[in-house]
């Protein structure tokens, strides 16, 4: 590697919970820079999640990206000319930007009719170990599962 490693940036906490972690979550959600209306649909979506749940918003979404975060991954390495899929560990930082990655991505392939609908549905579903977005998981383990015979290719 030439150059340093860039500088993590610092990401304040969000107005209503005062969590970085659902910063994070709003970054990622947001289009074309409408932050405001990011928060407003991620904060409609933790009261429909708290109404149908009938507990905390927040622990739910909680719950549930804890309930998404893969703890193996399989990456591609190449070896003598062919490729093989290396399961690795995630990185803890790795681990949550891909739960909050695959929650919103899979929020938004639901049926419900507005996303803050959609978003509720998948927190709620997810905290309870079902829906799309665990099964993702479930599919990156079971890959890294089928694959552990290359683990001694590890970088």
């Amino acid at each position: 590697m030439r150059k340093s490693k860039p500088k993590k940036r610092i990401i304040l906490p969000d107005p209503k919970f005062n969590d970085v972690q659902v910063t994070r979550f709003v970054n990622n959600m947001m289009y074309d820079g409408k932050k405001s209306i990011a928060y407003s649909i991620f904060y409609d979506a933790v009261e429909i999640a708290e109404q149908k749940a009938g507990e905390n918003g927040l622990e739910i979404f909680k719950r549930a990206l804890v309930n998404i975060s893969p703890a193996v991954e399989v990456k591609s390495r190449r070896v003598g000319g062919a490729n093989f899929q290396v399961p690795t560990e995630v990185r803890p930082d790795r681990k949550i930007a891909l739960g909050m990655k695959w929650l919103i991505n899979y929020a938004r392939k639901r049926g419900e009719k507005t996303m803050k609908e959609k978003l509720a549905g998948e927190i709620v579903s997810a905290a309870k170990g079902e829906g799309a977005a665990v099964k993702k998981k479930e599919d990156t383990h079971k890959m890294a599962e089928a694959n552990k015979a290359f683990s001694h290719f590890r970088f």
